[in-house]
């Protein structure tokens, strides 16, 4: 470390030097100072020169003079202080390498921070930095907005708590009495049921019974009411006139309440218009005046219409005349389905129906719906006796003429139509119909006058520039050209090029299904030519009866079994079973094959293939089970010699679909050849009933 301090021999001028010092006298750091008399070559004299350590690279020693030496405790002190200034100021004005923008800006401005906390800056550089501060200062009151950051600051939505809404019940009666009322019905353990078809009178009756007894009555609601439990607890209070004082999951608490209760209850099921959401308002102007509001609506408002307080039948009443824009279908396509079925979810409920049948009511209400909305959205009643969504909507499209747009047993979606017309509309397409059949028969009139006065003045000879298009003499002539035209022999001719047609089209159809079976029949005899299933061995070894039936106990018994698939047998079932006979004498294979007759040949070839012993076949759950001995002298096969002459389980696949393709080829072949004889017996039949009529 010492060397770094002798590079030079010239002492710096800001540095504190020991010349003045005699070597007697100590500095002021004597502690931290090293000794320097232990390099001089003679101790004793004080002006000797001394020798001080030299860098690696310095061939020979350096020797100094005393006044040449420095202090090393002050240079310290006065060098770590000078470091920090100058880290300090170059935090200040050095330029970030390898980083620009805002994170760099960002590094300068928490160096400013830095610098503006300590003293020692303040004390050295306040005098620079003081407008720099005052720029600080302001960009903190700026909130430090920077050239590259947005003026706007970021809005970030935070989910807040629900507020709780004060009900009925807290606004009326006192705090104590409340919870004197809550505590009590807490304890409650009887409540009073409320089935799908809501609060109808029978529940009334039955709060207003318990209430004789008991100022509490504890309801639990079954669905769809259990769902909005805020909508319950107003039809609650309003049907029985109680105040509900606790809420638990499905269950409320109705106090009798004081007498006022009746008014508070009918102020709060009023509300306000006001203060409603657009939906709701939009919602009621579009039912108003078509009939009387559901009350017991179990989802959010508006209220939908009671269909059945609608009439039954009603006066005069017809099914709307519908006429198709030109240039129109009035088939719906599949995209305009999709989009009229996304549109109508989030439309309200117009109407509530919990009846089959005498829908006239309700299809003359619809009719005036569809004058403002092109969607009409009905409920069908939950706890409704005997309700059947399928007649509904079959006589809702058949009073109004809509189109069904989804049917369940929750709802009913109707669509006006393309070609729905309003009762206005109707009226002047009728009067325009009747204005045009109204002129076209005073200008069919006024020719046949004009042709009348013509014969009286030519005295009958026709002219030769009058037109014939049109008239009787045009259709007389026609008629004495061709002569007259039978009926039944055109109908005849007409059935008869019809049936040629089906029979040349059926003919076309035969062809291509006979191409595809020659086709299928030739990639089927290249698979099976390359199938050679081993002959039986004749020398088959003998089993008794009580072997046979030891082992077939054995076999059933196995938990184990190889299952043969649509493939049959192949070089891999093969490997499977001298597999299962490497640890058992007994294999189990499972087939799923349904004839009889297929399994047993299917029996044998395993047989055959493996020169195994069929012991039985049994029928099982899983299908019919074919059980194989190894044999007493069996030896594993090598895996050359396994099973060379079978398919590979691609090729079996293959062939297995091949026949099944070639079979559905055949019955459709065979499909039509019986229709073309049909043809062929109807064409015969027709010519023979019109040889008899000629």
């Amino acid at each position: 470390m010492l060397t770094s301090l002798f590079v030079s021999a010239r002492p710096l001028p800001s540095l504190t030097t020991i010349s003045s010092l005699t070597p007697n006298q100590n500095p002021p750091h004597t502690a931290k100072a090293p000794n320097f008399n232990q390099f001089k070559e003679n101790p004793k004299l004080p002006d000797a020169a001394i020798k001080v350590p030299t860098a690696p690279w310095m061939k020979g020693p350096l020797f100094l003079q005393p006044d040449e030496l420095i202090n090393t405790s002050h240079h310290r002190k006065s060098t770590r202080k000078q470091n920090a200034e100058e880290k300090t100021f170059k935090a200040l004005n050095r330029r970030e390498s390898g980083v620009r923008g805002s994170k760099a800006m960002k590094k300068i401005v928490r160096s400013v921070e830095k610098l503006e906390d300590s003293e020692e800056t303040r004390v050295d550089y306040g005098g620079e930095f003081e407008s720099l501060g005052g720029v600080v200062e302001e960009d903190e009151k700026r909130r430090r907005r920077m050239p590259w950051e947005r003026e706007e600051e970021k809005f970030i939505l935070r989910r807040r708590k629900k507020e709780r809404v004060l009900t009925t019940a807290d606004l009326i009666l006192d705090e104590g009495l409340l919870k004197r009322l809550r505590l009590e019905g807490s304890k409650m353990r009887e409540w009073v049921n409320v089935r799908k078809a809501g609060v109808t009178e029978t529940v009334v009756k039955d709060i207003r019974l318990i209430w004789e007894g008991n100022e509490l009555a504890m309801v639990r609601f079954d669905v769809p009411l259990c769902r909005n439990m805020e909508r319950a607890q107003e039809i609650l209070e309003l049907k029985t006139g109680g105040l509900v004082v606790l809420s638990k999951k499905e269950f409320l608490v109705v106090y009798r309440g004081p007498p006022t209760s009746d008014s508070s209850v009918c102020v709060k099921e009023g509300g306000d218009e006001i203060s409603s959401s657009l939906y709701v308002r939009e919602g009621e102007r579009l039912l108003n005046g078509l009939g009387p509001r559901y009350m017991d609506w179990w989802m959010r408002r508006p209220f939908p219409v009671d269909a059945d307080l609608l009439p039954e039948v009603v006066d005069g009443y017809r099914t709307p005349s519908r006429r198709c824009p030109p240039n129109t279908r009035a088939k719906l396509s599949d995209e305009e389905l999709t989009y009229l079925r996304n549109v109508a979810q989030a439309l309200p409920f117009h109407f509530v129906l919990g009846r089959n049948h005498g829908l006239q009511g309700l299809a003359s209400a619809i009719l005036k719906l569809w004058e403002r909305c092109v969607i009409a959205k009905i409920a069908i009643k939950w706890g409704a006796l005997n309700t059947n969504n399928e007649e509904m909507a079959d006589e809702l499209k058949h009073l109004t003429g809509g189109v069904l747009i989804l049917r369940n047993k929750y709802l009913i979606i109707l669509f006006r139509g393309k070609d729905f017309l309003s009762d206005e509309v109707a009226d002047l397409v009728d009067d325009r119909e009747r204005l045009l059949r109204r002129y076209q028969h005073f200008e069919e009139t006024k020719r046949e006058s004009d042709i009348e006065i013509s014969e009286v003045v030519t005295d009958g000879e026709e002219l030769e520039e009058t037109s014939k298009t049109g008239t009787l003499l045009e259709f007389q002539e026609l008629q004495r050209k061709f002569g007259e035209m039978e009926v039944r022999n055109l109908e005849t001719e007409a059935e008869k090029a019809k049936l040629d047609k089906e029979l040349k089209s059926q003919e076309h159809k035969l062809s291509i299904l006979k191409s595809k079976i020659e086709k299928t029949t030739t990639e089927l005899l290249k698979l099976n030519s390359l199938w050679k299933p081993s002959a039986r061995d004749d020398d088959i070894e003998i089993l008794t009866n009580e072997e046979r039936e030891c082992l077939r106990r054995i076999g059933l018994k196995l938990n184990s079994s190889l299952v043969l698939g649509r493939r049959g047998v192949f070089d891999g079932v093969m490997e499977g079973l001298h597999q299962h006979w490497k640890h058992r004498e007994v294999a189990k294979v499972i087939t799923m094959q349904k004839l009889f007759s297929r399994v047993v040949y299917t029996a044998k070839s395993l047989e055959a293939e493996s020169n195994g012993v069929l012991i039985s076949i049994e029928k099982l759950k899983e299908g019919h089970a074919i059980l194989m001995y190894r044999g007493r002298n069996y030896k594993r096969p090598s895996s050359k010699l396994m099973a060379q002459n079978l398919l590979t389980k691609r090729k079996a696949l293959q062939r297995s679909v091949l026949m099944q393709r070639l079979g559905s080829l055949k019955f459709f072949a065979y499909q039509r050849e019986r229709t073309i004889e049909d043809l062929k017996l109807s064409l015969v039949k027709l010519q023979g009933s019109a040889s008899e009529l000629c």
